[in-house]
């Protein structure tokens, strides 16, 4: 299977590159991120999405903005990116890795004494954290892979691929993982309404492997699971505290049915999508745009003045979980957050 590389860093103009992930699958774009204002752009506009990947694009916004600002006095320098930092970070508020990112970068700068220094020490951080994720990536889908059997057919929301993350992908890492272990395990993709996360970008990832995949409109998967044609779920998370998963919206009514059916439900997530110092009550769910459910295509799919609600994620309560897939191991609820702290920490 052939990377995908969904995020990286361009020396040459040090700049961001990353997949325009809005114009999948009808083309394959590249932007480019000169400007921390630009990379705000993206990943408001989702042209860069997922949590992990978020979490790179915080990581390498900071080095973006040590690059590009233009502050003689060190002390106005370092106040100007943090500015920029906390702009990043507060792009889009419910996946934690995007602050997670920006945080981590930014906290290893406080010690440097240069301009020159900073802007050194917050790339070489970025570029650690970016590798990071494809060795965590590939963990989960080792680990994830012993949960699927032989000729498993596998439901996934969203996309949790590689296009949300550096490459090889969570949820899909898991898959990918299988069917590179011989194991014949095909896909069936909720087309993830209303922006088809599922449908274009998924299905899109898994044909390009060449890995079985049908997509289906999100109401029919308990149709499907009813006639046994589900065997496990198997979705990402942009966050998980002690009480519950936040993730694309849809994902809790896939799990109350996958509960109600008798099949496994699945997460896996890197231990930076953990956040054990929140409830779920504390986590400010994204409201999107009112066009993104009202328009497709162009068309009008409401009538005007209808008003809509579109929220990004939904949070799915812990014990409708049958195991998340970490790159420390497979957790079973009820979750040990002490030892889940304290391994993030070392990690």
């Amino acid at each position: 299977m052939k990377p995908i590389e969904t995020i990286r860093w361009d020396d040459s103009t040090s700049s961001i590159v990353l997949i325009d992930q809005t114009r999948l699958p009808r083309s394959y774009r590249l932007v480019r991120c000169r400007t921390v204002d630009r990379l705000v752009t993206a990943i408001r506009r989702l042209e860069v999405r997922g949590a992990p990947a978020l979490g790179i694009a915080g990581a390498y916004g900071v080095a973006l903005a040590a690059a590009t600002i233009r502050e003689s006095r060190f002390s106005r320098f370092l106040g100007k990116l943090e500015t920029a930092a906390h702009t990043i970070a507060k792009a889009r508020p419910t996946a934690v890795n995007l602050s997670w990112g920006v945080n981590r970068v930014l906290s290893n700068l406080y010690r440097c004494e240069s301009k020159a220094e900073v802007r050194q020490v917050a790339l070489k951080e970025a570029h650690s954290l970016a590798h990071e994720d494809s060795q965590s990536c590939h963990a989960i889908g080792e680990y994830g892979s012993a949960l699927i059997a032989d000729g498993t057919t596998v439901l996934t929301h969203c996309n949790a691929g590689a296009l949300a993350c550096l490459e090889w992908g969570t949820a899909l890492g898991i898959i990918r993982s299988a069917v590179e272990s011989g194991k014949a395990t095909r896909v069936i993709a909720c087309e993830t309404r209303p922006l088809l996360q599922g449908a274009r970008l998924t299905a899109w990832e898994l044909k390009r492997d060449g890995i079985a995949v049908t997509v289906i409109p999100d109401s029919a998967a308990a149709y499907l699971m009813r006639t046994g044609e589900i065997d496990c779920v198997v979705v990402g998370a942009d966050r998980i505290t002690p009480d519950v998963v936040f993730n694309k919206v849809g994902t809790y009514m896939h799990a109350v049915c996958a509960r109600a059916h008798a099949i496994p439900f699945y997460v896996a997530a890197p231990l930076s999508t953990f956040d054990p110092a929140h409830s779920g009550s504390e986590i400010i769910i994204e409201e999107r745009d009112r066009d993104e459910v009202a328009f497709c295509g162009g068309k009008a799919m409401i009538p005007k003045g209808v008003p809509v609600r579109n929220p990004a994620f939904d949070a799915t309560p812990i014990d409708l979980v049958n195991a998340i897939v970490t790159e420390s191991g497979i957790l079973r609820p009820p979750l040990d957050w002490d030892a889940i702290t304290r391994t993030r920490k070392v990690i």
